[in-house]
């Protein structure tokens, strides 16, 4: 059948009962009041109105819509309106592609608009958790901490022994972490600083400094970069003389000290404690890489023990006699070497009141224990040990070429004077210590 043989004036019944016979992929019934207009059906039953004209010599065909979103009215018209398009030469396709690209891109601006919204009020703490989250890999479990630390809003109960009902206080961060990013400007920084500069610049400082790098990280993201400003604001003078100057620390066992020190120190009534004090001092390593020892760490068959190291990641030292001995006679709890059945990891937290309370037992002057590590470094300038063998030993970086790229000494190289060490520290405190006895063995407890 023809168009014009095929075109009847569109009505809701003659649509209704218009179909699509089974051998044809689709049938035309045409509109004789919108010539332009038909009802085009498959042989599924799906019915849409279809526009068809020419332009430019060419036929072109749009699809309207379905029966059901479309009235016949509606479709006369917008046949109509297409059709008069099509007169003035215009392509109505192009005219659809053009609506349907200027919706996608003003929904896109508004979802942008949304978007820019929600970034802009983003808080300092929103941010600073995901700063971590994304950083956490490539730290070590103290610098992890510090970040939490510094940031952390305080208020909990303290669950210090004899703390009694007191609450935690506020990290030096955590006045700013309810800011909008946006809002951590130069002068705010500057006036945290000042006011935290008056009660704990030595906690402060270090918080700076987490502050500063976090703002350089989000300076690199292109999500946070425009809503700061182009130089860093934690990086002015005003902050940095509001803190202060670190002071050189210069709290150390005096060689006439030792013997008070491990007299007190072995008096503490627990024994773990007492262990983890004497091997700080005795290996100079830091306080949390001794804390975070565990015994799959400890090698008894090679007498070496690894450290994470917070510098290259690992470092191995010798155990040497007398640490072998306070090593056998703790108890084996879990994976812990300095175990504590009390906290909530298992693991010793950091001993600093038994510490304190057993430096003023011996009449001693205020020593922390990061103050027992510069006690290992300057008791081994007695002995004339290489500069290079007690910074492997310690940890620290080497300080020159040959120490970096030439000098590479063995386990067994650094137990020769790890071992006249720790026997002439023994010998100063007094300590009778048979170093050829064979340690007593590893007990486990339930």
């Amino acid at each position: 059948m023809s168009k014009q043989e095929s075109r009847v004036r569109l009505t809701a019944g003659r649509v209704e009962a218009f179909t699509c016979p089974t051998d044809k992929p689709q049938a035309f019934l045409w509109d004789t009041e919108a010539p332009t207009l038909a009802v085009r059906a498959t042989p599924t039953g799906r019915k849409t109105y279809v526009f068809e004209s020419r332009l430019h010599g060419s036929t072109i065909r749009m699809t309207i819509g379905t029966l059901k979103d479309w009235p016949i009215e509606r479709a006369r018209l917008k046949a109509q309106g297409l059709k008069m398009l099509v007169d003035t030469g215009t392509d109505p396709r192009e005219v659809e592609r053009e609506k349907q690209a200027a919706a996608v891109e003003k929904k896109a601006t508004a979802a942008a608009k949304v978007e820019a919204a929600k970034v802009a009020a983003l808080t300092v703490g929103e941010v600073w958790g995901t700063y971590i989250a994304e950083r956490r890999p490539f730290w070590g479990d103290l610098h992890y901490r510090d970040h939490i630390d510094k940031a952390k809003a305080g208020g909990l109960p303290s669950g210090r022994r004899g703390g009694g009902k007191q609450l935690t206080k506020p990290g030096p961060l955590a006045a700013l972490m309810p800011l909008a990013l946006k809002d951590l400007d130069q002068a705010t920084i500057e006036a945290w600083a000042a006011n935290e500069g008056k009660t704990r610049a030595t906690s402060a400082r270090l918080a700076w400094r987490l502050l500063t790098v976090f703002l350089t990280w989000c300076a690199e993201q292109p999500t946070y970069a425009a809503l700061l400003p182009a130089k860093n604001p934690a990086k002015t003078k005003k902050a940095r003389e509001a803190l202060g100057k670190a002071g050189t620390k210069t709290d150390v066992l005096q060689r006439e000290q030792l013997a008070a020190w491990f007299a007190a120190v072995q008096k503490i009534q627990n024994p773990v404690i007492a262990a983890c004090l004497q091997m700080m001092l005795l290996t100079g390593a830091r306080p949390g890489e001794v804390l975070a020892l565990r015994w799959e760490d400890l090698n008894t068959q090679w007498k070496g023990i690894q450290i994470r190291d917070k510098v290259e990641g690992t470092r191995e030292i010798p155990v040497t006699p007398y640490m072998l001995h306070l090593l056998a006679a703790l108890p084996r709890r879990n994976e812990w070497v300095f175990s504590s059945p009390t906290s909530a990891n298992g693991c010793l937290t950091e001993p600093n009141t038994p510490h304190t309370r057993a430096c003023k037992a011996a009449g001693l002057g205020r020593l922390t224990l990061h103050g027992l590590r510069r006690s290992f470094a300057s008791l081994t300038e007695w002995l004339e040990v290489p500069a290079g063998v007690v910074a492997q030993i310690q940890g620290h970086k080497p300080s020159a070429t040959a120490e970096k790229h030439y000098k590479v000494r063995p386990l067994e190289l650094l137990r020769v004077h790890h071992e006249r060490i720790e026997a002439w520290i023994l010998e100063q405190a007094g300590i009778v210590f048979d170093a050829q006895a064979e340690p007593g063995k590893l007990r486990a407890v339930s």
